[in-house]
């Protein structure tokens, strides 16, 4: 059975941000089908976190290269760092984790 990469969808569509911490999240790379499909096996390559969101891509792909996301988008971004962030293991040096929901000995 051929990967899905080998003939990829013309209408799959990627954005790849890049977050530094100090500003707004940046558009690092983006494109449809191959080129989609070559970002998001990139991204799994080098084991980067990867969300589906068909609503979100659309709204990504109509921004520029080196632009920021707009403020609109700030809020489910800063969701989706921190919880990617919560996948890893990480979290801020004064989270106390008050509901003991998060088993850290892991």
């Amino acid at each position: 059975m051929p990967d899905k990469t080998d003939n990829p969808n013309p209408e799959l569509s990627a954005s790849a941000l890049k977050y530094d911490g100090s500003q707004a999240p940046l558009i690092i790379a983006k494109g449809h089908g191959q080129l989609a499909a070559d970002i998001i096996a990139l991204a799994r390559e080098h084991g980067v976190l990867i969300h589906e969101d068909a609503e979100l891509s659309k709204l990504l792909s109509k921004l520029e290269l080196g632009e920021q996301i707009p403020r609109e988008l700030y809020l489910i971004i800063a969701e989706l760092i921190a919880f990617s962030y919560v996948l890893q293991g990480k979290f801020p040096d004064n989270w106390h984790n008050i509901h003991q929901r998060i088993d850290l000995k892991t």
